[in-house]
Order: structure tokens, then sequence, then C-alpha cells
């Protein structure tokens, strides 16, 4: 099953509630929630009141931490009602695992991310306490962005280590994802596609969303 979680990030913000109101009638399964400190990627972006406000609408938020020191803020962002927290191993470093451990004792989904030129090796010894892995198919930190190529290896790559070590997260892929890329993410092993500005610009986003989901 294809699982599909639009960006909030390429939202028109002028108009907020209503592109929320969209993804939920879009029948996508999740919202891709980006949270930036301008520190670990150049952008600043949302915090946890607005996660607040958001997990009361009729949808799972996929949190995607793109922050350092990830730990220090695990429960709060818990608390404020996301359903998956993912965070990156270049910000985590030795600490991802008990990171991981941290946001599954908060009752969620625990993720984690790798960059485009970090090998997926570097997660390896954390495949059995995750619950999705997210391969950055773009630098984190922009969106609008074309899909790197040879981030699709990585998604092979990850997708092998997996059945190496008989475990099934998700293998989620951001960056770059429309109705081409999706299905070369899918073929390589992807089952969540994050989308950005592919799906906020579709002209039917319930049509979009179903495209995905049948690859």
């Amino acid at each position: 099953m294809i699982r599909v979680s639009p960006s909030l990030l390429a939202a028109d913000y002028r108009k907020f509630g209503d592109e929320v109101d969209k993804v939920i009638s879009s029948g996508a399964d999740a919202l891709h929630y980006d949270v930036m400190d301008g520190e670990f990627v150049p952008a600043i972006s949302f915090g946890q009141g607005l996660l607040s406000f958001l997990s009361k609408k009729p949808i799972d938020v996929d949190v995607h931490l793109m922050i350092v020191h990830p730990e220090k803020h695990i429960k709060e962002f818990a608390d404020a009602g996301a359903r998956y927290i993912t965070i990156h191993q270049e910000a985590a470093g030795f600490g991802t695992a008990d990171t991981l451990k941290l946001i599954r004792e908060c009752g969620c989904l625990a993720g984690v991310s790798v960059k485009p030129f970090t090998s997926v090796e570097a997660i390896e010894d954390v495949l059995d306490i995750v619950d999705l892995i997210l391969i950055m198919t773009v630098e984190p930190g922009k969106g609008g962005q074309k899909l790197i190529p040879f981030t699709l290896d990585k998604v092979r790559q990850v997708k092998s280590l997996c059945e190496k070590h008989a475990v099934d997260p998700i293998i989620e892929v951001d960056g770059g994802i429309n109705t081409e890329t999706a299905n070369l993410a899918v073929d390589a092993g992807a089952n969540m596609l994050v989308a950005g500005s592919a799906f906020f610009k579709a002209q039917n986003a319930e049509e979009f969303v179903k495209n995905l989901k049948s690859l």
C-alpha cells in the first residue's frame, strides 16, 4: 500500500486553513510537517504551537525534525499531537538510538532520516527500533527542488538492508516527488511519498493522490 503525505511547507500560507482542508479532502494519509531551526538547515519553519492546532484535524501529522539536538524537543512535539516523529541521523549522531526509543516512549511512531550524501549504512544499527525510514531525495531545507537521481539507489539500498535484517518499516521519500518521479521511487522500494509543490499545484488534488496511491 502506498501512503501519501503532502508537505505543508509548499502550502499557500495566506489561506493556511483551506490548504490543510485540501490535504484532508484529497484522501491523503498524513500531513507532512517540516520543522526547521535555522541551524541544521538554513530556513526556519513551523513549531509546536501550530502543530497543536493541526493535530485536532482528522489526519495524522507526520513531523519531520530538521533540527539539532532533537532529543530536547521530542516530548513537546509528541504532546502537541504528532503521530510520526522523524529525526535526522546527522543531527542525532550517536544519540540516534536513544532518541528513537524516546519517540516510541512518548507514544509516537519513530522515524530516522538521512540526507542525500549520507550512507544508509549509518542507520543500519537502528533498523530494529524504527517504524519509518525517510530517504531525502533532495537536500533538506527548501521546497520545490528536483529529485536527485542517485538517491533512488539509496532507497534500493535501504530496502535491501531491511530485508537483510528482517524488518519492515515504512520507507518514505521526500523531495521532488511528482507523478513522474513517484513511480521511480515506488519501483525503488518506497511506500510513503511526500509531495509538496506537485500536490498543492495540482489542478485536482484528489486525483493526484489517487494516482500516487495506485502505483
